[in-house]
């Protein structure tokens, strides 16, 4: 049931992370999230790379643990987060909306950056990580590096709220690097019988 309505957009498990020097993600590092002890911590965890690197993928595989590990989770894309909570104001359930989504144990925002704040996004978007301060935790995904992100939302007093919940105490900061995943399977698959994608 927690599966079903995480909604994640991959259908993946940890044991198909990879994990590298090269991508900049060691399997020491994954070790410290499977267990999913930074949701009863409240820690939230910050993932940024350039595009195809697997942040999605491997946000999504955190999601899934958690969900057999009994969590509530929320999978949003930024994009599809903007026009839902763009229709809620338009609507009148904007708090019903921000209600459901600090209902869970853990909320992924996928693709943080790639389309501009309005103000309402970024007043909910602040709503939900002050309710979930301490008590909740969330994943991002970026392609923009975490430095960035206060630019980004281009609102100083807001951003400051915002990037001080999101970078508290006991973060996890993933910067995953290398050559994008997708491109590296594509050329694969030229050559070589269709298999499963990894990331």
């Amino acid at each position: 049931m927690y599966l079903k309505t995480s909604r994640l957009r991959y259908n993946t498990v940890i044991e198909d992370v990879i994990c590298s020097q090269e991508r900049n993600f060691t399997r020491d590092m994954l070790m410290q999230l499977v267990d999913c002890s930074f949701i009863d911590r409240a820690e939230n965890v910050l993932i940024d790379g350039k595009t195809g690197c697997g942040k999605s993928f491997l946000a999504c595989a955190l999601g899934r643990q958690a969900c057999f590990m009994g969590h509530r989770v929320e999978y949003s894309s930024m994009n599809k987060f903007i026009e839902r909570i763009a229709l809620a104001k338009l609507d009148g359930s904007m708090l019903k909306v921000i209600n459901h989504i600090e209902h869970n144990d853990l909320v992924i925002f996928d693709d943080f950056g790639l389309q501009p704040l309005d103000n309402n996004s970024r007043l909910a978007l602040l709503q939900i990580l002050e309710d979930c301060y301490q008590r909740k935790s969330v994943i991002v995904t970026s392609q923009l590096p975490v430095s960035k992100w206060y630019d980004y939302i281009n609102e100083p007093t807001i951003a400051d709220a915002i990037m001080d919940r999101l970078k508290a105490r006991g973060v996890h900061r993933i910067e995953l690097k290398g050559e994008s995943l997708r491109r590296k399977n594509k050329n694969k698959l030229t050559f070589a019988v269709p298999h499963r994608n990894h990331f």
